[in-house]
């Protein structure tokens, strides 16, 4: 199943090979956006509907609608963006993976702020944080997937940000620098979903004087207690892949969020 649209562009012209015969993935070409209508919000929808379903000549009703929403979109350019970025909102929201963002993981408040998100974790002894920001986050996860007879499937596109864990206690920060790491265990076999890539504790506010060391180069059995002693924390392999599916649904939704915001840029008055 094909879950985000900007992922069946890039399978656009491609073939694929079912049991019984190779397939070639539709073009974009091939479909048309139908009728396009400017709602009061300013952003244009459409129905989609590929071209061979389209009739040769379109009724009064449906020239007229066109008519109406074109008034304002005053270049060729400008016009084939509005069609597309119709046809993509309805896609990419049928495809989004959750209608609702969570405010809350396993005991952590979510606050999100654009692209940044933060969870926090109190306690009266500590302060948990963990922070990342969903920008240039997202990857596949390996290559296409197997194809069926009817349709290739494919790769779910997943977030997996670099990420910040703060501990506080009092005015001292124990501080992480975290990243999720390729691959995947294999039967019988147990690999961390995520490894330290930094390590620093300071007073007060970091700055760029604060010592650092790199994950790499820490001993082996402290680099192992330190992971034990995040997971004490909340924050362990299984937090961690919760944690991603979080920020995939939150980055789908902001990137839904910028498509609308073009094309109400694209069509409002000048």
């Amino acid at each position: 199943m094909i879950r985000n649209v900007r992922f069946l562009r890039w399978a656009v012209g491609k073939s694929f090979t079912t049991g019984k015969s190779t397939t070639t993935a539709v073009s974009s070409s091939q479909w048309n956006a139908g009728i396009i209508a400017q709602p009061s919000s300013g952003i244009a929808t459409c129905s989609i509907k590929p071209l061979s379903a389209m009739s040769s000549s379109m009724n009064a009703k449906h020239v007229a609608g066109f008519s109406i929403a074109s008034r304002q979109i005053h270049t060729k350019g400008e016009r084939e963006l509005v069609e597309f970025l119709a046809e993509e909102i309805v896609a990419e929201k049928k495809a989004s993976p959750s209608a609702t963002i969570p405010t809350s993981l396993n005991g952590f408040a979510i606050t999100c702020n654009k692209a940044d998100v933060e969870l926090t974790k109190s306690s009266e002894r500590e302060k948990v944080t963990i922070s990342f920001n969903v920008n240039h986050t997202v990857d596949m996860e390996g290559e296409e997937a197997e194809a069926t007879e009817n349709k290739p499937e494919f790769s779910a596109m997943k977030s997996r940000p670099q990420f910040e864990v703060d501990i506080v206690r009092g005015g001292t920060t124990l501080s992480f620098t975290c990243s999720y790491l390729p691959g995947e265990a294999q039967e019988g076999e147990y690999n961390d979903v995520f490894g330290i890539d930094e390590v620093s504790i300071f007073q007060g506010e970091w700055n760029d004087k604060v010592y650092a060391v790199a994950g790499d180069v820490l001993d082996g059995y402290l680099y192992d207690l330190l992971m034990n002693f995040l997971e004490e924390k909340g924050v362990s392999n299984e937090f961690a892949e919760k944690m991603s599916d979080f920020a995939s649904t939150y980055e789908h939704a902001k990137y839904v969020e910028l498509l609308e915001a073009i094309s109400k840029f694209t069509v409002e008055k000048k």
